[in-house]
């Protein structure tokens, strides 16, 4: 077949990051190309998908296979509605890349065949980061989050690997929704716990502005380099913590990317997304790098449109990019990350990050985890940070 490659980008709304479907697209571009991309031979075709739901998502996965004819169908997937649109993909021969940001452990009765996934792993970070505390810290912590974060694996992943650490009970606080103003933050309760019992360390997950916010009212809780606060890895991510590295905050968080890793690889990625873009690299640029990096491989079996070949070959095949190896087949066992444990400084002029110890990661099928498949039934449809 001749034409360009087409590209079908799913695209829920985001508040937190309107623009990381563009970063998305751009790192693609960045992998699968060493050098300036060819004009006219790659066709994204971004398709909103509202919310992310699952009949949102198979919507527009149909409307870009059967109208826009795409080859590729890409873009922001929740696990949650990845089996709807699964027998649209293998039926009509195509082949699906999709990026999450790991807000579930994958967990799938029939994986497919042509179904990829590049993530971020948060919840992998999580398990770390748990582990980690109770080993540091000992028993006795507190999480806290707003009702829209327990509604995902990322609660249920740090406190079994407190458990796992012989960490025993770990406090959780939810903060009450406010229907009629779901963004106000009631934190009275949570600080009048703290000072009748005070926790070796506090746990802290929130999502976009909410996260600050809450940033904002622990410095001025007078708790702040008292107890320890450990944080949700996208409260640590570079460009959120800009906007209150004047609060002179100390946190400790886990990754596994950070911007200034100063390995080849990651050098090349940075170096290359931040002159062609004029932005700070961030985690959609590298998942979408990552992506593209697997495609350059198989790209002269796309352009012949041989989707069965490139499938055969994503499901055995990794890559080595700026986070060292990755593949991107749930079958294969997805490569563990490496997962640094960072302490966190902020000033106004400036973010220090210093790796303190290395995190402790799992597979993804692992025993461990089965109990929270079992127990998490439920959960929001829409993928992580899409609100």
């Amino acid at each position: 077949m001749t034409g360009p490659i087409k590209v079908g980008m799913l695209t829920p709304y985001s508040g937190v990051y309107p623009y990381y479907g563009h970063h998305l697209m751009a790192g693609m571009l960045l992998g699968i190309y060493p050098g300036a991309a060819k004009k006219n031979e790659i066709q994204f075709i971004p398709a909103y998908t509202k919310m992310g739901d699952p009949a949102s998502a198979l919507e527009a996965v149909n409307r870009l296979v059967f109208f826009e004819q795409a080859d590729i169908i890409s873009g922001f997937i929740s696990y949650k509605s990845a089996p709807d649109v699964l027998p649209v993909i293998e039926r009509h021969n195509k082949l699906g890349f999709f990026f999450d940001m790991g807000e579930y452990i994958p967990w799938f009765d029939y994986l497919g065949q042509r179904m990829f996934y590049a993530s971020q792993q948060i919840w992998q970070t999580q398990y770390a980061l748990g582990h980690w505390a109770a080993k540091e810290y000992g028993e006795g912590g507190m999480m806290v989050m707003t009702l829209y974060e327990a509604g995902y694996h990322i609660s249920s992943c740090f406190h079994k690997g407190v458990r796992d650490a012989g960490g025993g009970t770990l406090n959780t606080h939810v903060i009450p929704h406010d229907r009629a103003h779901p963004k106000r933050m009631e934190l009275e309760d949570f600080f009048e716990k703290i000072k009748k019992n005070p926790p070796p360390y506090v746990h802290a997950i929130f999502a976009g502005t909410l996260g600050n916010e809450f940033l904002q009212a622990w410095k001025d809780s007078g708790y702040h380099k008292k107890i320890p606060l450990i944080v949700v890895e996208n409260m640590a991510y570079d460009d959120v913590l800009e906007d209150v590295g004047n609060l002179d905050l100390e946190l400790i968080s886990a990754a596994t990317w950070n911007r200034n890793d100063e390995n080849p690889r990651n050098a090349e990625f940075v170096k290359k997304f931040e002159r062609t873009g004029g932005q700070m690299a961030n985690v959609f640029g590298l998942l979408g790098y990552e992506a593209g990096l697997a495609l350059r491989e198989v790209k002269p079996l796309i352009q012949k449109r041989d989707f069965s070949k490139v499938a055969d070959i994503l499901q055995k095949e990794s890559i080595i990019g700026p986070r060292g190896e990755r593949n991107f087949y749930p079958a294969s066992g997805f490569s563990l990350p490496v997962i640094d444990i960072v302490s966190v400084k902020t000033s106004i002029n400036k973010i220090y990050k210093t790796v303190i110890n290395q995190g402790k990661g799992l597979k993804f099928d692992a025993e461990q985890f089965k109990e929270i498949h079992v127990g998490s039934v439920s959960g929001w449809l829409n993928p992580y940070l899409c609100i």
